[in-house]
């Protein structure tokens, strides 16, 4: 019996160093489905969303709420790491002292003095008022004490990163909510951006859109919490920002040549990439997305063109076309992401 207390404390602490180092130290998504963080974080979200989303109806008190659960998980996962991590030392103390610990002032003995002797260790508190009787037991409360005071160092060192990833991409969709306003549509991009027949500014933007869809990839896979983490402001998300992008890439590709083309055609190519791998993290499937473009909405876009002074666009139905096959490779995950995150898709044409 005391057997099985050391190999279940043994497989404990085993399955929390792993999953630890997988999420904190490992600087890439880790594709094994069974994983416990991975669990935690879908099923806790869930839970999360179905009640801030059936008290709230959609709107600023909603979002704050939502807002709440990256930072929140985080610390719930901690306090879950760690009373793993106390309870598997406490198995192993238990295997190996035999529940006998010498107690200067608590009288706690057995399983019960076991855990709360691992606890202060593992926080490294050196109260002294129990004590390790047996040689096992003396080597674990250096190992533990040692695996504690590492642990909480490298958890709290992942934060820096983390908010620095998320100020990184949270400047950016503010800078676009700012030049084009809020929620951002691939209509005000374009509209903002396109003086006459000279599209060097728009090629300038979706040159920085690529470099900031890269960020993205690298840094979501491998800190899939940061999708959790929501912009400040109701109307703008990283997801939305992203899709207008999209948007306006498509529509470029689907009726304007040259070389804006072509720097549409790489921040699709890197846009679409990093969609596609986030939908597989999240284990998100493609779904059917609304209509977001009508054939009349696709016109009246190109006459503001037209107006704005850029001539030669193809007809509305040849444009369509060419938009369909494109948009139907990236609304899809797009409108997946959307639903799991409960985050806004932006329209095509403000209205």
């Amino acid at each position: 019996m005391n057997a099985l207390y050391a190999v279940a404390g043994a497989a404990l602490i085993f399955v929390v160093l792993v999953e630890g180092f997988e999420t904190v130290v490992l600087p890439h998504a880790v594709s094994r489905r069974i994983r416990l963080t991975r669990f935690f974080f879908r099923d806790a979200w869930r839970v999360w969303s179905f009640i801030v989303c059936g008290l709230f109806a959609p709107g600023r008190r909603r979002e704050i709420f939502l807002g709440l659960f990256g930072p929140l998980s985080l610390i719930i996962l901690l306090g879950l790491w760690a009373s793993a991590l106390i309870s598997g030392f406490a198995l192993l103390y238990y295997f190996f002292a035999g529940g006998a610990f010498e107690s200067v002032k608590t009288g706690i003995s057995g399983f019960p003095g076991c855990l709360y002797f691992s606890g202060t260790t593992f926080f490294t508190l050196g109260l002294g008022d129990v004590l390790p009787l047996t040689t096992g037991a003396k080597a674990l409360t250096v190992l533990e004490a040692g695996t504690g005071f590492g642990f909480l160092a490298i958890f709290i060192s992942y934060l820096p990163p983390l908010n620095q990833f998320f100020y990184t991409r949270e400047t950016s969709v503010s800078a676009l909510s700012a030049r084009v306003g809020a929620p951002a549509a691939a209509s005000e991009i374009l509209d903002k951006h396109i003086v006459g027949q000279n599209l060097d500014v728009l090629h300038q933007l979706l040159y920085d859109w690529e470099r900031w869809a890269a960020e993205l990839h690298e840094s979501h896979l491998s800190y899939p919490v940061l999708a959790y983490f929501r912009s400040e402001h109701e109307d703008q998300s990283w997801l939305g920002a992203l899709t207008a992008i999209m948007d306006t890439c498509a529509f470029i590709m689907s009726g304007i040549e040259g070389a804006c083309e072509c720097q549409a055609e790489l921040t699709f190519s890197i846009s679409m990439h990093t969609i596609t791998d986030l939908s597989s993290v999240f284990h998100c499937l493609p779904e059917m997305p609304v209509d977001r473009l009508t054939l009349d909405e696709l016109d009246r876009l190109r006459l503001r063109m037209s107006e704005k002074g850029f001539l030669g666009l193809p007809e509305a139905r040849e444009m369509e076309k060419k938009l369909a096959p494109l948009r139907s490779q990236y609304e899809p995950y797009i409108q997946a992401l959307a639903d799991r995150f409960h985050m806004a898709i932006p329209p095509w044409v403000r209205k």
